[in-house]
């Protein structure tokens, strides 16, 4: 068998499956609530964004079932779908590169873009204001704005580039993310936000443009590091609020964790 190059794993899966061994080994026991998740987090040692992003990869597995307001509970080991996740992008990974990446991409299309091109993203923008009003999931047309962003820059590598890390993010992980934290209030700011991108562009500011576009980016980043268990409203009051993280540490789990 030939030699193979030794990949390091994500370390949301690294959570994920010792979580996933101590559910099977009986240590959290079928119906029984986890242990809130920031207390989890300080158990292992570990980021709570980590955790969040390990613990969704577990819900969308059937090991365990969040229900908001409540708590993280474990599921019957049957209802588990086994499905492998290796390939899909930590979610929180993919935002922050997509922070780096589109905020130059922003920057350029400030720079270099034409009147014709601002005007088809604002068409974008318009549409997801008609999907949303019309209850549709305005997804479709937020893709289409973060490529007509890409593609007032003119450079068909950066359009390809946006719209692969646009299109990591369909896999189910932000599906199920999705499902937590998509409100129609979080679209209506999404869209807000999405304006202060054009009107920066049309200014032909490339820092403003820039700002703008990591403003979206980190405000979506931090709605999707709330609490999964805290009501929507509460998640998304305090989207576009600074959080503070504290150390963490590793104590308290069951033996086999450690």
């Amino acid at each position: 068998m030939p030699i193979q190059v030794i990949e390091t794993q994500r370390l949301y899966r690294q959570i994920g499956d010792q979580l996933r061994t101590l559910i099977q080994a009986g240590e959290f026991k079928v119906g029984a609530r986890l242990p809130a998740e920031r207390t989890l987090a300080l158990q292992l040692g570990v980021s709570r964004p980590s955790l969040r992003e390990a613990l969704i990869a577990l819900e969308v597995e059937g090991y365990i079932e969040v229900r908001m307001g409540s708590g993280i509970y474990v599921c019957e080991p049957a209802t588990a779908a086994g499905l492998d996740l290796d390939r899909e992008e930590a979610p929180l990974e993919l935002i922050r590169a997509r922070r780096l990446v589109e905020g130059e991409v922003a920057a350029t299309a400030a720079r270099l873009g034409r009147k014709a091109q601002f005007d088809a993203i604002e068409d974008a923008i318009e549409r997801m204001e008609l999907d949303a009003r019309a209850g549709i999931n305005p997804l479709g047309a937020d893709r289409l704005f973060h490529l007509r962003v890409a593609e007032a820059t003119g450079n068909s590598v950066l359009i390809g580039l946006v719209r692969r890390l646009f299109d990591a993010r369909l896999g189910p992980l932000f599906a199920k993310l999705d499902r937590h934290f998509e409100t129609p209030e979080v679209w209506t700011q999404a869209i807000s936000e999405h304006r202060e991108v054009l009107k920066a562009l049309r200014s032909r500011s490339p820092a403003r443009a820039r700002a703008a576009m990591r403003r979206h980016m980190d405000i979506s980043f931090k709605r999707l590091t709330s609490s999964l268990t805290r009501s929507r409203k509460a998640t998304t009051s305090r989207a576009a609020k600074p959080t503070k993280r504290r150390a963490p540490g590793a104590r308290g789990l069951p033996r086999a964790a450690r």
